[in-house]
């Protein structure tokens, strides 16, 4: 039926009649929403909402990434007509999921932005629906972090990143996205015993609390040694996956704010994600894509494919009867 749907499958984000199955409409034409799936408000009966965070204004580097859900969003259209390779289910088959738009702020008030992110993902939460957001800078995690803790209680971070962004800084007012895991652990948001960070090659000598698997680790261990690793310290509890693309070597993911060399290649992080398969992932969310410094598209490919196998993750929970 595929190549008899693309005759007429168009704009499926808007004429869409329900929230599953494929799209088949031509990957280089029509509205691009995540995955195609249909832009809507009402969670009536959503498993799943992708909203997109187009706030970079706690960069540190480069800027950018307020410019990366819409890149993320194309870069999705190719996903939309196949199963997920390597998963072993069909999640747009069997899950109502939805893209539910972006974020609405004011740019010149930034000192309102965490709240108004934290409601927004605490509406999505409250309807019944898990929220996976696609940055926007890193930052973005805090605010969200907020929200999943409020519904879940303390979360267990699993954080694919380059940098550990747990400087101290005690001023939870300051939006800066390298200290928000430590603001996380410190308010109580996150269990750092629980918690892992996997990728990291930057210089922090105080953990806070954090177990880290940096890349040289990845890269000598394997990924297989790395999964259970994180399983072994997750466990069960309740898991919020943030996946900054820098944790990817700039050969890989060029654009973003404040690349790094000696990273994960992308068939780590697809083995990494993979791997964890049927941990209690509650939600999560791809940060740090910047379109303007990506000139091949490659970051926002990764980008989209990281948000998707965020999605099987949370999808793979919900199946279980773990998330909720």
């Amino acid at each position: 039926m595929a190549l008899e749907d693309a005759k007429r499958h168009i704009d499926r984000a808007f004429t869409a009649d329900r929230n599953r199955g494929y799209s088949f409409e031509n990957t280089f034409a029509g509205a691009t929403s995540f995955l195609r799936r249909r832009y809507t408000k009402d969670l009536t009966g959503v498993d799943i909402a992708v909203t997109g965070v187009p706030f970079d204004q706690a960069v540190t580097n480069r800027p950018g990434t307020r410019l990366g859900p819409r890149a993320v969003r194309e870069a999705s259209a190719l996903l939309s007509v196949d199963p997920p390779y390597g998963w072993g289910f069909e999640p747009l088959e069997e899950f109502d999921i939805v893209d539910y738009g972006d974020l609405a702020f004011d740019y010149a008030k930034v000192s309102d932005f965490p709240d108004t992110l934290t409601a927004h993902i605490a509406g999505i939460l409250d309807a019944g629906a898990a929220a996976i957001a696609i940055g926007g800078d890193h930052y973005i995690s805090y605010p969200c972090l907020k929200a999943h803790a409020a519904k879940h209680g303390p979360l267990a971070l699993i954080h694919f990143d380059a940098h550990s962004d747990t400087w101290t800084d005690d001023d939870l007012t300051r939006i800066d996205h390298g200290t928000m895991f430590y603001k996380a652990a410190r308010t109580g948001l996150i269990d750092p015993a629980k918690s892992v960070q996997v990728g990291i090659r930057t210089t922090n000598p105080d953990t806070h609390g954090f177990t880290i698997l940096d890349a040289p680790q990845v890269h000598r261990d394997g990924p297989g040694a790395i999964v259970a690793r994180i399983r072994e310290i997750v466990g069960d509890a309740p898991a919020y996956l943030t996946f900054d693309i820098d944790a990817l070597d700039p050969a890989f993911a060029p654009g973003t704010g404040t690349p790094v060399w000696g990273g994960l290649t992308t068939w780590q992080a697809e083995a990494m994600l993979q791997g964890l398969k049927g941990l209690n992932i509650k939600g999560g969310d791809v940060v740090e894509v910047s379109p303007p410094f990506d000139t091949t598209g490659a970051t926002a490919i990764a980008g989209a494919h990281v948000a998707q196998a965020i999605l099987c993750l949370v999808a793979l929970a919900r199946r279980t009867g773990q998330a909720g």
